[in-house]
């Protein structure tokens, strides 16, 4: 069964969600599932450059918007999954389009997982900017990646289409935030969901998409 999996790399949902998903399929679960990850943008009008991470909080949240601040909740869950996020360190919002290129050229060469989660890592963890090529390539890189493939397909405009195509799926599928799987095709669990929850949902999915004779 293929679970597709929409998320935006500067989502902090989307990497609890993750990190929940990997703990799920580590179970018997997992067996027979395969993952593919789908681009969603949550800031698509963003500028190709980014922006200074500080300006972005303002307009989303006034004046007195804090680089550091993290809900407490969002705080606790992160680190229920071992994740500790550094808010603080991320000095650009970036444009995550770039990141979603290099997730296609991630897909045929089978490293799509693994570079999703270099690249949450980067943005929320060590505050690299997602949107500069030299971070990507370096991403690239650290999820087993040609680091010169990767940065000549970054140079280049290959997959950009593919990506926009992906982005307009997402609409047309009713898709409105993010992380949202889609499991064998039909089915649509939408948010970072619990292991239970998740667990519930994919062995119920399964069963109707692959009824036993």
């Amino acid at each position: 069964m293929r679970i597709e999996i929409f998320s935006d790399v500067v989502c902090p949902w989307c990497y609890i969600g993750k990190r929940r998903l990997d703990r799920t399929l580590q179970t018997p679960l997992g067996q027979g599932v395969t993952l593919r990850w789908r681009p969603y943008q949550l800031y698509p009008r963003l500028p190709p450059e980014g922006i200074d991470r500080h300006e972005h909080l303002k307009a989303r949240y006034g004046a007195n918007a804090s680089l550091g601040q993290m809900p407490k909740r969002l705080e606790a869950e992160a680190e229920d999954v071992g994740i500790r996020f550094d808010f603080a360190a991320i000095k650009r919002q970036p444009n995550s389009f770039q990141a979603h290129r290099l997730l296609e050229f991630a897909k045929p060469r089978c490293a799509q997982h693994e570079l999703a989660e270099v690249l949450f890592n980067f943005h929320f963890c060590l505050g690299e900017d997602v949107g500069r090529t030299a971070t990507l390539i370096e991403a690239a890189r650290q999820a087993g990646l040609d680091g010169e493939k990767a940065a000549a397909h970054l140079r280049g405009n290959e997959g950009a289409e593919e990506v926009r195509r992906q982005l307009g799926r997402a609409i047309d599928l009713g898709i409105a935030g993010v992380p949202c799987y889609l499991m064998a095709g039909r089915f649509t669990l939408p948010g970072a969901q619990t292991e239970d929850v998740m667990a519930q949902f994919i062995e119920r999915a399964r069963r109707i998409a692959e009824p036993t004779a």
